[in-house]
């Protein structure tokens, strides 16, 4: 059964990351009015607006993760500590 808590952790991971990146493409269009500057090579886009975005996306995506691995981790714990019924 660890594989198939590993895989729920990955796709938990997973899923959580694609979360936290349309959410902060949403934040940012709503708080800014324009679309999130991705493309670290468009001299467009300033270099301000650039920074300040993958410092708060990477923070948001650091906070997911974390928060996704620890309620993975407990729902392991809880699934091994419940007795099995045979």
């Amino acid at each position: 059964m660890s594989i198939l808590m590993k895989l729920l952790g990955t796709a938990i991971s997973i899923g959580a990351g694609i979360a936290a990146a349309k959410l902060m493409d949403v934040a940012w269009e709503k708080s800014t009015g324009n679309k999130p500057p991705k493309d670290a090579t468009n001299l467009e886009e300033s270099l301000r607006d650039t920074l300040v975005f993958a410092i708060v996306s990477a923070g948001v995506g650091a906070v997911i993760q974390t928060l996704a691995q620890r309620v993975t981790q407990r729902a392991i714990a809880r699934y091994k500590s419940t007795p099995e019924i045979v």
